[in-house]
């Protein structure tokens, strides 16, 4: 059995950091928009939490959502990492919206109970809160595959 703690990529020096300024509420959404690189692997988003450790850089704190896309497998991954476990992923999805050298949107729309995660407009999934204190959630991280063109 594959743990996601194997298969996660390791944050990259060339990766987007952004802070979610207050944190995460409902209502809360944010925007990726990016063209994707002609021969893709694979690219995530992740909203987590800051290190409990000021000194614990490395470390990111709990993931509220760790959102992969794996081109080779047209797959959407979503996973969590609370008080230091990864949980168990959640991979269906209605279509897969990504294409080698096209542009994209994506949005990550917060609500009380869950994420819901839309591309170019269409509903794509959604994802159940695993950490409840929404507005821990303060730092997005884009990487992988892509150019990113903005983020809002």
């Amino acid at each position: 059995m594959e743990t996601m703690s194997d298969t996660a990529p390791a944050p990259s020096e060339k990766d987007y950091v952004g802070q979610i300024k207050g944190g995460l509420r409902p209502a809360m959404r944010i925007v990726v928009m990016g063209i994707i690189h002609e021969r893709p692997k694979s690219m995530m988003v992740t909203l987590s939490c800051q290190p409990q450790e000021e000194d614990d850089k490395e470390q990111e704190g709990d993931v509220g959502l760790q959102l992969t896309v794996k081109f080779p497998e047209k797959a959407v991954v979503r996973t969590s990492r609370v008080n230091g476990k990864w949980g168990t992923s959640e991979s269906i999805v209605s279509f897969f919206p990504f294409a080698a050298g096209e542009s994209f949107k994506m949005e990550i729309v917060c609500e009380h109970q869950q994420f819901r995660i839309l591309v170019d407009g269409q509903p794509l999934c959604g994802y159940t809160h695993r950490v409840t204190q929404l507005a821990s959630l303060t730092t997005v991280r884009v990487g992988g595959d892509l150019q990113l063109t903005k983020i809002a």
